[in-house]
């Protein structure tokens, strides 16, 4: 096995973001369906760290110690563009985005379950590939995994996790920006065309316009959000309850940029707009290597053991979720461009992770402008409240299974 440390791992983790970007920019099929730019190099890296593995015998590992600080400066940067005023014109569509994304819990679990039942499997095996792995992630994952192999006796419930969950980020990277171009296509919906973007910049302008200070202003932003961020993790989790740290972020994000106006300087609130520019930038870079650092790492040969009872399941997952997101999700949210930016989303929140809701959102506002309750609405319910729903409802279906 070789294992590289963290420095070239994050030196890799630059040149696969940047190879993704230059390819993005020139292949008009990537841009036409918003495929994410992380997706192209990381995807690209995981197949050749495989072909190593399958052919050479070669193990390779990538030492990631940057990648969870990456998310937590991405989401404090959200959190620092997070105007009260936009969360409070939310509350409606945030509640309902909720309920879709609670009921399709249930519809995952529901579909794992039937499938390891026609394989022959446990059926609560089935709940490993479901909200367990899909909608919770790695981190839900790795908690629900000595339950099932302690105390159900499912001895390859880790496996089957860490599977379901290596497929489901393969697919929420892909399927995001398609769906919202064939919602937006079919619908004829009037995009925003706003450039004032949550994360990145459009296409069209490759580089924002910056200067010193609002980089230095927004790198300062950023630390105090984080510190707080840290300090609010600490006491939830001094209060016996888990809340993922970059969701503490997010909250001392939305905190310090409804808090800080009011106490600073005429001077420094004027240059505001320029200081949200660096914010976009660093969040857009933070977004791109965590991505493209969680996606290198994947270790595809994982699949192997359990490669037709996965294909089969993971793929009724997918179509599932293209329904859903086509026929209940977009229709629910209005049926307008924020709708279908929210449904580029939906596969990452029900398939990958947030941060993979969140990279498909900007791939798909890169190329059709702006859309501002979508990034305050979707890691609200991605980062927090589904995570706590997703707890109530595997406990639930594990105890009437």
């Amino acid at each position: 096995m070789v294992e590289i440390d963290g420095f070239f791992s994050f030196t890799i983790a630059i040149l696969l973001l940047l190879s993704g970007k230059i390819l993005t920019l020139n292949a008009e099929i990537l841009r036409r369906y918003s495929v994410p730019e992380p997706v192209v190099g990381g995807l690209a890296c995981a197949a050749f760290v495989s072909f190593l593995y399958f052919v050479l015998g070669r193990e390779i590992r990538f030492t990631l110690d940057a990648r969870d600080f990456l998310l937590l400066v991405f989401f404090a940067g959200i959190g620092l563009k997070s105007d009260v005023r936009t969360l409070r014109s939310g509350g409606s569509p945030l509640a309902i985005l909720v309920l879709l994304a609670a009921g399709f819990l249930i519809v995952q679990n529901l579909a794992g379950m039937g499938m390891a039942t026609i394989f022959g499997h446990d059926p609560r095996a089935g709940l490993m590939t479901g909200s367990i792995s899909l909608t919770g992630g790695v981190g839900t994952t790795l908690a629900w995994a000595p339950f099932f192999v302690e105390t159900l006796g499912i001895d390859n419930a880790l496996e089957l996790g860490v599977a379901s969950n290596t497929v489901g980020l393969i697919a929420a990277c892909l399927i995001g920006g398609p769906i919202a171009t064939f919602l937006i296509r079919r619908h004829r919906i009037v995009t925003s065309g706003d450039i004032r973007l949550d994360i990145g910049a459009p296409h069209e302008e490759p580089a924002p316009k910056l200067d010193y200070f609002s980089v230095l202003w927004a790198m300062l932003g950023l630390n105090v959000a984080i510190i707080l961020g840290l300090l609010i993790d600490r006491s939830i989790a001094a209060m016996e309850f888990t809340l993922p740290t970059f969701v503490s972020c997010l909250i001392a994000g939305i905190v310090v940029r409804n808090t800080t106006p009011g106490i600073v300087n005429k001077s420094l609130h004027r240059h505001w707009p320029s200081i949200q520019q660096g914010l976009s930038l660093i969040g857009d870079i933070a977004l791109g290597l965590f991505l493209t650092m969680a996606l290198m790492s994947l270790q595809l040969w994982a699949l192997s053991g359990f490669l037709g009872f996965i294909l089969t399941v993971l793929a009724l997952q997918i179509l599932l979720t293209v329904a859903y997101t086509i026929l209940v999700v977009f229709r629910a949210m209005g049926k307008d461009y924020e709708a279908a930016v929210i449904a580029a989303s939906f596969g990452g929140i029900s398939l990958g992770s947030t941060a993979t809701a969140i990279a498909n959102m900007t791939a798909v506002t890169q190329v059709h402008g702006a859309a501002h309750k979508a990034f305050v609405i979707v890691p609200l319910v991605g980062g927090f409240f589904i995570d706590l729903i997703n707890a109530v409802v595997v406990s639930t279906m594990v105890g009437f299974s």
